[in-house]
């Protein structure tokens, strides 16, 4: 007996390793320290001295029940841009800029060449982001996992100068809110989304003229990056008073998360359109509405609280990004929480 009859193939890690430098190569920073493969990553903090303060930010998620599409459909390319996302619009949203991330992969059995591919789209989301890929672990663990199954979630640290973090304590009534589009479901509300469509091949690959592709790639779409869009905003002059990232948990439960007590954020739903798969989603699982915008972000990935004086140069440097962007509301006076109208 040895250690790949009992289901771990060393060698295997090793080609995966192997077949990820290429994809990790494009995503390095000057502060890195050290290479791939080593037990830690080393990162330089020299470049922030001159910060006044400089404070360190951090996220970890996973991509969640997601990447049961991904299993069906054989796709791994753009998960890990999920996974990416998923942490650094979190680091985002305090104003921080994201330094490096590491990756974790558990699967049932390591094939290099999968492996390798979903490491891509993690190289890809870190580069999306300005982040360095300085490391990972991918653990082999026969028994566990089905052999065809993994799971995937990842780890940030970035920086920003304290006078700078978005705290959200500035917001005043009649700051205006604005919503930058989401690129569809992102990464979040999957066990609902599996529940109202068949998780078949068949049914991932049919073509619908309302989304204009099949569902799968609408489903499967990954989220988007908005760390450059807010720097952008940042670069602009402008400085964010309040920033949330819509995830689970969908409006209700992700606005509130930047008002301070005594601010009320009033969003008008008929602002924006609503992207044709949320529509697909309520109407093919019956779901009421209000739990539609307490599951899913409805087409909006990010509500930022400005200013009304700062309205059109943030809308300017978010279209400047290549984002859209609506006004979607304002902020009044009450009770801690949001109202739909």
């Amino acid at each position: 007996m040895d250690y790949k009859k009992a289901g771990v193939d060393i060698e295997a890690g090793y080609r995966s390793v192997e077949l990820m430098k290429e994809h990790i190569k494009g995503t390095m920073r000057p502060e890195v320290l050290t290479n791939i493969g080593g037990f830690s990553g080393a990162f330089s903090m020299e470049a922030f001295k001159n910060m006044e303060e400089p404070t360190l930010v951090s996220g970890t998620d996973g991509v969640g029940t997601k990447l049961k599409l991904a299993f069906l459909l054989d796709r791994h390319d753009t998960i890990g841009i999920d996974c990416v996302a998923m942490c650094v619009n979190d680091i985002a949203c305090a104003g921080g800029e994201p330094l490096f991330f590491l990756d974790y992969i558990a699967c049932g059995k390591n094939e290099p060449e999968k492996i390798a591919t979903i490491v891509s789209g993690v190289a890809e989301g870190c580069k999306q982001s300005g982040a360095a890929l300085i490391g990972g672990e991918t653990a082999e663990m026969p028994g566990f996992y089905p052999v065809d199954e993994y799971d995937l979630a990842g780890f940030a640290v970035g920086v920003v100068d304290k006078k700078d973090l978005i705290t959200g304590q500035d917001i005043k009534p009649g700051d205006t809110l604005i919503g930058i589009a989401s690129s569809g479901v992102h990464s979040n509300g999957f066990s609902l989304v599996r529940k109202v469509f068949k998780m078949t091949t068949e049914a991932l690959n049919t073509y619908y003229d309302s989304l204009g592709e099949t569902l799968g790639e609408a489903l499967l779409a990954p989220t988007r990056i908005y760390v450059k869009t807010l720097k952008n905003i940042k670069d602009a002059g402008v400085r964010i008073k309040g920033c949330s990232h819509i995830t689970g948990g969908g409006f209700y439960e992700n606005i509130p998360r930047m008002l301070p007590e005594g601010i009320r954020a009033v969003v008008k739903k008929d602002s924006y359109e609503v992207p044709p798969i949320f529509n697909m989603l309520s109407k093919d699982g019956d779901i009421a509405e209000q739990m539609m915008y307490n599951t899913f972000n409805m087409g909006i990935g990010m509500v930022l609280a400005v200013d009304p004086g700062d309205t059109e140069t943030v809308m300017k440097a978010i279209e400047a990004a290549g984002e859209k962007a609506y006004i979607i509301g304002e902020t009044q006076a009450g009770e801690k929480g949001v109202t739909l109208c």
